[in-house]
């Protein structure tokens, strides 16, 4: 079958299942477990022979042990650093004491995992960003990966440790071993791997629920991989192998598995052995054409954006928690206020909502660019944009061409554009204005009050980047985003980079 139909039958929003592997792909400083633990030996101790004197203690007919490697090699790094205080690690014991005053006990070892593979040096970036727009259809992701790639990527939340048992599943990431922010957390040596085990059945339970009611694609391993055994082992367990519930996992199963130049598009059946269960047919894609798997998936058409499940469990939890509730009854959906929190009741074919405003639009304007979410910019037909607002047409009309209002708001957006380039060209001194927000802002001389609209207006005229807006807009708070100025700006942005 071809991937374009496989994916096209999906009636949940996916779940990714990531490992190293694509961090490999994507970041230049990526390793895999063997490589990441040969650099730290050699960094310790200026030879690869170490590293290879502990590897030969731990192979067997299934391979080399790297937990039992990793147990070693922490042992002998941990007591090098401490002996030598002030030497190559000093930055490494500076944070260990530090942290050690903190009541906080995390090992050196550790410590220097998470400054490997703390920066985020991106490659294969055209191919990267198609992955961002798939984002908007994807549930969550569980990863093995300690980098924080895809927190960057996706804009979803970590769950890490115990958290991943106090969790919504819709928009977060489960680090099941551990990340870099949280060294302590971080699973790699045979110890680690023994209290995770010790662990395990109630993160098996939570990620056995996720497994059952939606796709799962598997990315960044190989078809041998324990990760996969072990996944394919927790279902089959606790599910009969010949049931129909069995049947609904395999269907929803993939295995994505890198082959290098290959534009291959078919997935096929896979059989896979594993100790203790009958053997277990899988649906596998062997190919390098990763671009047209993101495509398919940003294209995924399904009732419910994966966005939009995300801010109703939101709003559940204000329900909840004991928020600002009341009770009307009404038999016209539209009188009511697009920032109201509804529950309806009443007939699937009688009810349908719209969840954004203006604001949360705005506010998510990178986002619904980088997805290009054609879908939930039909909301903007529907929404009352005043005459004195901001708002940003030319970027989502490049998305969505069947917005009816677009040459309207255009023309509003210009009108506004043009009254701000005339009203800052009778300014003095503009010759004399920096080139990048962060002078602007960091600048004596320019009054406080005139600084938002400057920004705006060197953006306009071009001389503050593209890329330098879009940097600052993106830190900007959510606070800061409801507020008119930000909205000035991003029109310019939007004025001076999609009104071609």
């Amino acid at each position: 079958m071809d991937i374009r139909e496989f994916i096209s039958k999906f009636k949940n929003h996916p779940v990714l299942f990531i490992g190293t592997g694509m961090s490999l792909r994507y970041l230049e400083n990526s390793f895999s477990w063997d490589a990441l633990l040969k650099r730290i030996s050699f960094d310790l101790t200026n030879s690869d022979e170490f590293f290879y004197d502990i590897k030969s203690k731990y192979h067997d007919e299934y391979g080399y042990k790297y937990d039992l490697i990793a147990s070693d090699l922490q042992k002998r790094f941990d007591e090098d650093v401490m002996n030598d205080r002030n030497g190559k690690f000093k930055y490494i014991n500076d944070e260990f004491y530090e942290l050690m005053d903190k009541g906080k006990n995390i090992s050196r070892f550790k410590i220097y995992i998470s400054k490997i593979l703390n920066e985020l040096d991106y490659k294969n970036i055209d191919e990267l960003n198609e992955f961002k727009k798939s984002r908007k259809n994807i549930s969550s992701i569980i990863t093995t990966n300690y980098d924080i790639m895809l927190e960057d990527i996706f804009g979803f939340k970590p769950l890490i440790g115990n958290d991943i048992l106090l969790s919504d599943p819709y928009g977060s990431i489960y680090k099941i071993h551990g990340c870099v922010t949280q060294p302590d957390k971080i699973i790699i040596t045979n110890q680690d791997y023994n209290k995770f085990n010790e662990k395990y059945e109630l993160i098996r339970a939570q990620l056995l629920s996720l497994f059952m009611h939606n796709p799962i694609i598997f990315m960044g391993y190989s078809i041998s991989d324990n990760n996969i055994k072990s996944i394919l082992k927790t279902i089959f367990t606790y599910v009969d192998p010949n049931s129909d519930e069995a049947e609904k996992v395999r269907r929803n199963f993939l295995l994505v598995e890198h082959e290098k130049d290959s534009d291959n598009t078919q997935v096929v059946d896979h059989d896979i052995d594993i100790q203790g269960i009958p053997t277990i047919k899988i649906n596998k894609i062997k190919t390098d054409n990763f671009t047209l798997i993101y495509k398919t998936l940003a294209n995924l058409q399904l009732p419910v954006s994966a966005m939009d499940i995300r801010k109703v469990q939101n709003v559940f939890r204000d329900i909840k928690s004991g928020g600002d509730i009341k009770v009307s009854i009404t038999d016209d959906l539209d009188s009511l206020k697009n920032s109201e929190k509804v529950i309806a009741v009443g007939s699937v074919n009688t009810i349908k909502y719209s969840f954004q405003n203006t604001s949360e639009i705005m506010k998510n304007y990178f986002k619904i660019i980088e997805e290009e979410n054609f879908q939930l910019l039909e909301v903007i037909d529907k929404l009352t944009i005043q005459s004195q607002q901001f708002f940003p047409i030319f970027g989502f009309s490049k998305i969505n061409k069947n917005i009816k209002r677009t040459e309207a708001l255009k023309e509003k957006q210009r009108e506004k554009m043009r009254v701000l380039e005339k009203t800052m060209m009778e300014k003095k001194n503009l010759k004399e204005t920096p080139n990048t927000i962060r002078e602007i802002l960091k600048s004596e001389t320019i009054g406080i009050s005139l600084k938002p609209n400057l920004i705006a207006y060197q953006i306009l005229k071009g001389n503050v980047t593209l890329e330098d807006a879009e940097n600052y807009f993106k830190s900007l708070s959510e606070e800061d985003k409801i507020k008119t100025e930000y909205r000035k700006q991003l029109c310019a942005y939007d004025l001076k980079k999609y009104d071609k």
